[in-house]
Order: structure tokens, then C-alpha cells, then sequence
């Protein structure tokens, strides 16, 4: 495992003292840009790429040989050459130009040709079930939707990506700071622990005040020992999410910390409020995946109904024989080869069937959409009361802590003057460590209401 120290080069870090500061932008940007899922993420437009690329394929020029030939006891019986090129075209109309030469004993006269071949160019048409729409131009329609569609694809797993990633730094930072908070009141209860014991050994101190004391040391040391489990616990989850260029895993080293308590910007509803309106949510890339998957099956309808239409196919070839190699030199209009074919059902029952199908899908589509839509508006605005509530609450809890401030060091000065009890001390202190720890979870849980906001928002990247 690689050390955290060595993404300091990256300039996601900053020294403070002999400890490093880890940023939540400077996290981010790392996990954009080394996590596998991240590159898994950044594969969606290539695939949505190829597959077009695929699509558009259907529309390539081609080029043809077939060759037929029969010999039998030293006799040619025939030699059916023909080679062309065929270009097909978006409204349904293939061009087609080839050369047949074909000889040999026996021979069909009608496919009998000049001694240098015989040229043909000329154009296939569908006039009936084909003409407006086809299999090829829907696969190509289907794709240029397909690869919109991979575009928010690569954004919701981004996002999800972000999610998760932003809520494990919070959680590191919740427990460093409450461990800190707790190793503080730790070494005050050992300092007072001491002058205690020294007192009452000199006789001028109850010796239960010193019980009293070393419960205290105790008890805190306790808690911290829960703290630190869950400061490592955390540390570990965050390393899972660091990653270097060559997609080796890196790890936090124990002078890496995160941001200071007084470096964080409380998070306010109001900042977010113009971003909760159903445009910006119907904006939302599952919304947008949704209707991209409507616009795929709306385009399968329209080809289900053009299979309601007959088979109308017209094939028109002008013929001439070459001259010195040129196809068109002597050509006449009279020389020519054309063809009709014309097929269709009597009842329609597939096609009929086929579409009302295609109908039925759309309308499960839509009934889809309208569900999603409301989805992703409760949990936007449901994220935002969330996101007021935490703000609300760390205000009153920023005076929580200087009111049981105040308390304590009244407490101590009417224990300095023989007024209180060390008890009293102990309830007074214990009171504000414990608005110190609220303050801090109010502050992480803020944190992560703006993230869970942005994340409804699908706006974390």
C-alpha cells in the first residue's frame, strides 16, 4: 500500500505543522481522477461512440463478388461472374453498379453476355413498407439516442461516486475532531486526577474526591478508546477511494487530517433554493434517461407501422456492353433489366399485434416517467428540509457550547471559593464536551445534507 504523502505532489494536500491537511476538493478531485470506478464511469461516452459508429455501418458502401463456375469431364458447362459495388442511401434507395461476364458450353441464354461483360447501374427502391423508415435507419436513430443516453449515464455514476466518497470524508472528519475533543478532556481529568491525589495525600482533600477524579479518567479514557475504533474504521473506509494513476490503492498516514473545525462553511437552504424547480429537475439525468428510453421505443413504433405498409420493391438497371473499358460509352436507354416484387399479409395480425405492443411499452414508459418525476421531487425537497433542519440546529447548538462554557467556569470559580462540589465540576464538564461532540455531528451531518441535496440534485459533478 502506498502512503496518502505520495498524492502531495498532486497539490490536493497542505502542510499544517508537522500535520497534513487533507481538503474534501482536493479528495474529490483525487477520486475523479484515479478511482476505477471513476475511469469504469468515463468508458459510457465510448460506448455510446461504438455503438453509433456501429450503427452507421448499416450505411457503408459495399463491394461484391459472386462467382459461380461448373466443369465435368474436361467441359466449362458455365462461368457466372458478377462483381460490383452497392451504396446504400438514408431514404431507402440502394445505387448499385456491377459487371457481369459469364460464359461456358452450356450456358443459359439468358444470362449470356459480351465477350468484355456487360455493365449495369441502377437503383433499388422500397415504395411501400421501407420507404419512410427502415430497420438500418432506426438502428442508427436508436443509436444517436443511445449515445445522449450514455452522457447521463456517466453522470448519475459519477454522482454516485461522489456520494458515497463525500459522506465516508465527513464521517473521518467526525471522528478526528470528536477524538480530539475527547483526548482534551482526557488529559484535563488526568491533570486534575494528579493535583487531586497530591492533595489528599497531604491530607487537605477528601480521599473520595480522588475516586471521584480517577472515575473521570475512566470514563473519558473509555470514550475515547470508541472514538479512536471509529476514527481507524473511518480512515480505513476513506482509503478505499484513493487511488493512484496506475490504479495501485494508496492509504491515510496518521499526520494526514482532515479540514480544521473553523476552515468549514455552514451549508444553508437558501443557497440551494433557486435549484429546486421542476426544470432544473426534470433536467435530472434518470428523468432524462428515462425519456431518452421513450424517444428508443417511440422510434420502434414508428417501425412497427411501417410494417403495416405492403412490400413494394422496385429494381431499375440500365445494361450496356463496355467499350475500351468504359461502361457508359454506346449506352441507350433501351437497354435495361427491371423488376417488381409486391408481398403483403391478408389479416396484418403480427403487424396489428407488433404495435399495439409498441403502444403499450410507451404508455408503461411514460407511467414510468411520471412516478420517477415525483420520486426525485420528494427526495429533492425532502433533502433540503433536511439541509434547513441541520442549520437551524448548529445555530443553537453554537450557543449551547458557549452557554455550558459559561456554567463550567462559574462552576469553578464557586468551587474555588468553597461553593460546589467537585461532583458539580465533573456534570459541568462532561456537559460541554458533550455539546462539543453534538456541535461537531451537526456539523458533519450539515455537511452531508448538502451533499445528499446536490447527490438528489444529481449535482455533485
Amino acid at each position: 500500500m502506498k502512503s496518502i504523502l505520495s498524492v502531495l505532489f498532486l497539490g490536493v494536500c497542505f502542510s499544517l505543522s508537522s500535520q497534513v491537511v487533507f481538503t474534501e476538493q482536493g479528495f474529490q478531485e483525487l477520486v475523479l481522477r484515479n478511482h476505477p470506478l471513476a475511469k469504469q464511469a468515463n468508458l459510457q461516452p465510448e460506448v455510446g461512440e461504438s455503438n453509433l459508429l456501429r450503427a452507421k455501418g448499416g450505411f457503408d458502401p459495399k463491394v461484391y463478388n459472386q462467382t459461380d463456375q461448373k466443369y465435368f469431364k474436361g467441359s466449362q458447362y458455365y462461368s457466372l461472374i458478377n462483381s460490383g459495388l452497392k451504396l446504400p442511401t438514408w431514404y431507402g434507395v440502394e445505387l448499385k453498379s456491377g459487371l457481369e461476364n459469364n460464359r461456358g458450353t452450356y450456358l443459359d441464354l439468358q444470362n449470356k453476355t459480351p465477350n468484355s461483360g456487360l455493365w449495369y447501374g441502377g437503383v433499388a427502391v422500397n415504395l411501400g413498407q421501407g420507404l419512410f423508415i427502415d430497420q438500418r435507419r432506426a438502428e442508427l436513430f436508436k443509436a444517436r439516442i443511445f449515445q445522449k443516453s450514455t452522457l447521463a449515464e456517466q453522470k448519475l455514476q459519477l454522482n454516485e461516486l461522489f456520494y458515497e466518497s463525500g459522506y465516508s470524508y465527513w464521517n473521518w472528519f467526525l471522528a478526528y475532531h470528536s477524538s480530539l475533543i475527547l483526548q482534551e478532556a482526557l488529559s484535563l481529568a488526568e491533570v486534575r486526577f494528579d493535583a487531586i491525589k497530591r492533595t489528599a495525600d497531604l491530607g487537605d482533600r477528601p480521599g473520595i474526591d480522588s475516586v471521584e477524579a480517577r472515575i473521570q479518567v475512566q470514563t473519558r479514557a473509555v470514550l475515547l478508546q470508541q472514538f479512536e475504533a471509529e476514527l481507524q474504521n473511518a480512515k480505513l473506509k476513506l482509503s478505499t477511494f484513493l487511488w493512484t494513476e496506475s490504479d495501485e490503492p494508496l492509504e491515510l498516514e496518521e499526520a494526514t487530517i482532515p479540514l480544521p473545525k473553523t476552515d468549514i462553511v455552514i451549508q444553508n437552504a437558501a443557497d440551494y433554493q433557486t435549484l429546486v424547480n421542476d426544470s432544473v429537475i426534470k433536467s435530472h439525468p434518470y428523468l432524462q434517461i428515462a425519456n431518452f428510453k421513450i424517444e428508443t421505443l417511440e422510434v420502434e413504433k414508428r417501425l412497427k407501422r411501417e410494417q403495416l405498409k405492403p412490400q413494394l420493391n422496385l429494381q431499375y438497371n440500365f445494361l450496356n456492353e463496355p467499350v475500351n473499358f468504359n461502361p457508359l460509352d454506346g449506352m441507350s436507354i433501351n437497354n435495361y433489366k427491371w423488376g417488381l416484387t409486391f408481398e403483403m399479409p391478408l389479416f396484418l395480425r403480427k403487424e396489428r399485434g407488433d404495435l399495439q405492443l409498441a403502444d403499450l411499452k410507451i404508455q408503461s414508459a411514460e407511467y414510468q416517467l411520471d412516478n420517477t418525476f415525483a420520486s426525485l421531487n420528494y427526495k429533492i425537497k425532502s433533502s433540503l428540509v433536511d439541509l434547513e433542519n441541520m442549520s437551524a440546529q448548529l445555530i443553537i447548538y453554537k450557543q449551547t457550547i458557549e452557554d455550558n462554557r459559561t456554567l463550567l467556569e462559574a462552576e469553578k470559580r464557586m468551587f474555588e471559593n468553597g461553593e460546589s462540589s467537585l461532583f458539580l465540576i465533573n456534570v459541568r464538564e462532561m456537559a460541554y464536551i458533550q455539546s462539543q461532540l453534538k456541535y461537531i455531528e451537526l456539523l458533519t451531518k450539515n455537511q452531508q445534507a448538502a451533499i445528499a441535496l446536490k447527490f438528489a440534485l444529481a449535482r455533485l459533478i
